[in-house]
């Protein structure tokens, strides 16, 4: 009881400080429904000093709403998401979750840890994509919160029970989202289990940084360190070459608009209907650096991201068809968001010349990625 004393007062004294209208670093916690299950899920707004707010929800660990300003000083949701806790459950092309055990593609749904073979749900054409059939993007977090003078943190964790979707272990996972005055939004990945199994987080929010849900992201101007980047075949799954983006349409070395080339007669084009592909990072051996930036000219935002993952899975919204509703009672057309997933290469378990994603008892499994929003 003593823990459920201090949060409650923690949080009405939140209360009391938006009545004052001070801007002050605070949670905001709330009920947003219950699933079909018949689970109880909450909604966590954070917010810091500057005026930003990121709603964040224990089912899926679901971003559902994140507001930045603009060079007009106006403050607007700038990622794709749902209204309702429902929409969530029936359709989400994995709007703002969390991706586990393994983000992007396992070719055929199979691989082998020390000489044992293991078969996992094909849920993406004949290949398994982001955890299976319910993945980390579908199951109720335990939540709690923790706040300083200066940041606001949601921490979710989640015990995936050995054999879950098909993956060895009893997996103990935890995710942090820690909002800062910086309006730097980092999330932090934590893993362990009791027996050898594989792991690769990752965050899956679509963002549009016009705030205009109506229109596409072709516009944005994209910045990718990296050199080199991951062909793949026709079910996307990469081919196991690393080819220099030099005089291609995958050279994202220098600022270049996202739609400048995107419909080029490019054959890797074509089997990703457009940019689904995994970057190999630069200064891998760096731990945390800058890996990646989206600017968008009316608005004047300006994404950068920062991670000490080996790749990003860079998606510019190609299987968006307008079959969706929008939070603003639209529907989410095609390239009307993009996403930038830091996280190891797909298909890593069958691949021996990627970096591994093997997780043994006694170690444990870290990684962080930052997102920082500014005008530019």
């Amino acid at each position: 009881m003593k823990k459920q004393i201090i949060y409650f007062t923690l949080i009405l004294g939140t209360f009391t400080a938006c009545n004052m209208k001070q801007k002050q670093v605070f949670i905001h916690k709330s009920a947003y429904g219950s699933t079909t299950e018949g689970l109880a899920v909450d909604k966590y707004v954070l917010s810091n000093q500057q005026g930003m707010e990121i709603s964040i929800i224990n089912y899926g660990g679901i971003i559902t709403s994140w507001t930045a300003k603009d060079k007009n000083g106006d403050y607007e949701d700038i990622v794709l998401g749902f209204n309702e806790l429902s929409e969530y459950e029936k359709a989400s092309p994995y709007f703002g979750a969390i991706i586990g055990r393994f983000g992007n593609r396992i070719a055929k749904g199979k691989f082998s840890i020390e000489g044992k073979d293991y078969t996992l749900a094909v849920n993406n054409g004949e290949n398994h994509l982001h955890g299976g059939l319910k993945g980390f993007d579908k199951v109720v977090w335990n939540a709690s919160t923790s706040i300083t003078d200066s940041s606001a943190s949601l921490i979710l964790t989640y015990l995936s029970a050995d054999m879950e979707e098909g993956y060895p272990g009893n997996l103990e996972v935890e995710v942090i989202y820690t909002l800062n005055n910086k309006d730097e939004l980092s999330v932090t990945y934590k893993a362990i289990t009791d027996k050898t199994t594989i792991v690769n987080l990752t965050q899956h929010t679509y963002f549009n940084l016009s705030a205009n849900f109506n229109s596409t992201i072709l516009n944005h101007e994209l910045v990718l360190n990296s050199d080199s980047f991951l062909p793949v075949d026709n079910t996307l799954i990469p081919t196991g070459e690393f080819r220099n983006v030099a005089n291609t349409p995958f050279d994202f070395r220098f600022p270049k608009i996202i739609g400048l080339q995107i419909d080029e007669e490019d054959p890797q084009l074509k089997n990703g209907f457009g940019y689904d592909h995994c970057w190999v990072l630069n200064e891998q051996e760096k731990g945390i650096r800058f890996v990646a930036s989206a600017f968008e000219p009316k608005s004047r935002r300006f994404l950068e991201v920062f991670s000490d993952e080996p790749g990003i899975q860079f998606y510019s919204g190609n299987f968006l068809d307008g079959t969706l509703p929008s939070k603003n009672n639209g529907r989410y057309e095609f390239r009307s968001g993009f996403c930038l997933e830091t996280q190891h290469y797909p298909n890593s378990p069958n691949q021996n010349n990627f970096p591994s994603v093997i997780l043994r008892p006694q170690e444990e499994y870290k990684s962080k990625t930052i997102f920082k929003l500014s005008l530019k």
